[in-house]
């Protein structure tokens, strides 16, 4: 896949395209779908597969107080796309520049100038340009002046309630720990990416290591507690990886009530050697095994720590 940075960026040639448009927070079955119908559309007309995006939530900009934490980093949400199998995606920084833009200047920009637009697919809450005035009919007018089609998706619910696959919903059921429900959303574990950096090293002295994942990591982090999942590394050259079965503990450790911010820490299971430290890694989050309580005492804590190893054996099978 082709990364774009800026529309200067793509070659006078690039196009015809199909492109989607959207924030794509946590590439979610909502997303994908987009994304399906726009590979779809694309089959037997030679043209590129284009997904225009942000780098980051434009609320972070026009209203920071309003603007809720991302599901996934910047890096994160292209690698996803980049999973989905399309040409190219194009990362706009979300400035006072791109924010101030007339809609009409943005499609004449991006969507005729740059990527050479034959069709063009949105969600259906879909805003763009200066104060957001810019939607599908806008899309749609300016279409039929400059030769592009307009398809709106409509929007991917659950069969059970009816309720709208969104990155809000997925924001939701993480906060709580629900991290099953947010996996189905999702299509996939949620993640949580970042470097191993050394810790207090509590986890060794009670006999389970812990590999730490850095303060500034990738990914929205769920509720406290401990969950079942896997640790992701890398292992040795040409992007091998190696997929471990994981103890995940997210908070802030209040038996011992001396870490000042929430951290992310994996106990891989049946490997007390690892030398991980200062590699980039990924936590998924699998099942939620329990809240996060303080104990009274080392040896209660260690045997809830050795139950929950049980739990998790289980969860992972």
């Amino acid at each position: 896949m082709i990364l774009f940075r800026d529309a200067a960026e793509v070659p006078e040639n690039f196009g015809p395209s199909v492109v989607a448009i959207g924030k794509f927070d946590g590439v979610h079955a909502g997303h994908r779908a987009i994304i399906e119908q726009m590979l779809v559309d694309a089959v037997g007309t030679g043209a590129r597969t284009v997904a225009v995006t942000f780098d980051r939530n434009p609320l972070a900009l026009i209203a920071p107080e309003r603007c809720p934490q991302p599901l996934v980093g910047v890096r994160q949400k292209i690698d996803l796309i980049e999973r989905t199998g399309i040409d190219a995606t194009l990362v706009l920084t979300f400035d006072e520049a791109l924010a101030s833009e007339e809609p009409e200047a943005f499609v004449e920009r991006v969507l005729v100038g740059a990527v050479r637009a034959e069709r063009v697919l949105v969600g259906g809450d879909f805003r763009f340009g200066r104060g957001g005035a810019g939607d599908a009919a806008l899309l749609e007018r300016m279409g039929e002046e400059h030769g592009f089609s307009v398809e709106v998706m409509p929007d991917i619910a659950s069969s059970g309630d009816g309720r709208r696959v969104s990155s809000s919903w997925i924001r939701e059921l993480l906060a709580v720990g629900d991290v099953e429900r947010a996996a189905k959303l999702l299509g996939r574990f949620h993640t949580v990416r970042g470097e191993i950096v050394h810790g207090l090293k509590r986890g060794r002295e009670l006999g389970f290591p812990t590999a730490n994942l850095s303060p500034d990591s990738e990914g929205f982090v769920p509720a406290d507690g401990v969950y079942a999942g896997w640790l992701v590394a890398p292992r040795g050259g040409l992007g091998s990886r190696v997929r471990y079965p994981a103890a995940v503990s997210v908070g802030t450790n209040p038996t011992f009530d001396d870490v000042e911010r929430r951290q992310v820490e994996a106990y891989v299971l049946d490997e007390d050697d690892l030398d991980l430290y200062g590699l980039q890694v990924e936590v998924q989050f699998a099942a939620r095994i329990r809240g996060m309580v303080a104990f009274e005492g080392i040896e209660r804590l260690v045997a809830q720590m050795t139950d929950d190893v049980v739990r998790v054996r289980e969860a992972l099978r």
